[in-house]
């Protein structure tokens, strides 16, 4: 009987590794946490981490997820949703949402900013609809808290990541156009609409504020 072949691996191409040992820079990592086997962290602290521009940040959640749930695949699949973290994310908005309707917008503004910085914390084998979604509603309220708060240009710029994040939602196209009558640019507030409405054609807030916005059109032109 034939003695299988062994697969014999091709040296390395020099060129090429000579510009990987270029660029080789050996990081030193020990294990953390009170178990020792829950976090990695750079041989020093987190600050000689950020330092030397080290982020195990990702890492990290994913150790520690993997270890509270040992029958998860590494990565897990893209239906694994942290409902935890959509908890504190819908929890925060709330908080920002009760802020806002006592008009204290500066309250209002610092919760809604905490709860875009958690929904940007989504791990990436999550799915990346659910991270939009959560964002793009917790923009829309700040966008309509700083154009109370008479921040028009934030106002304006949140508005355009709700589009971003969500184009066919209507939502993203009013804050734009609101925030745009406030800056008088109202010509592109029309446009903005226009642009909403082609998702949403019998929008009735949408179409009340296209009538609005033509009156005040025809009245700068005058």
């Amino acid at each position: 009987m034939a003695q299988p072949q062994m697969m014999v691996q091709p040296p390395p191409d020099p060129v090429l590794q000579a510009i990987i040992d270029s660029d080789f820079k050996p990081v030193n990592l020990k294990l953390g946490g009170p178990d020792g086997n829950s976090v990695l962290s750079g041989a020093n602290s987190e600050e000689a981490d950020e330092e030397n521009g080290l982020d195990f940040t990702r890492l990290n959640r994913l150790t520690k997820l993997l270890a509270t749930n040992q029958s998860l695949r590494c990565p897990p699949p893209p239906t694994v949703v942290s409902q935890k973290l959509s908890q504190v994310i819908n929890g925060t908005k709330e908080e920002g949402n009760t802020m806002f309707k006592a008009k204290k917008y500066e309250l209002a503004l610092q919760r809604y900013t905490m709860a875009a910085s958690i929904a940007v914390q989504r791990p990436l084998w999550e799915s990346n609809q659910v991270m939009r979604e959560e964002l793009a509603t917790v923009l829309s309220n700040r966008s309509v808290t700083f154009l109370e708060a008479g921040d028009f240009l934030s106002a304006l710029v949140d508005a355009e990541h709700v589009i971003n994040l969500k184009r066919q939602w209507n939502k993203g196209h009013f804050r734009k156009a609101k925030a745009l009558i406030a800056l008088h640019e109202y010509e592109e507030a029309r446009d903005a609409v226009k642009v909403g409405l082609q998702f949403e054609p019998n929008n009735t807030e949408m179409l009340n504020l296209l009538e609005s916005i033509e009156k005040l059109v025809k009245d700068s032109q005058s």
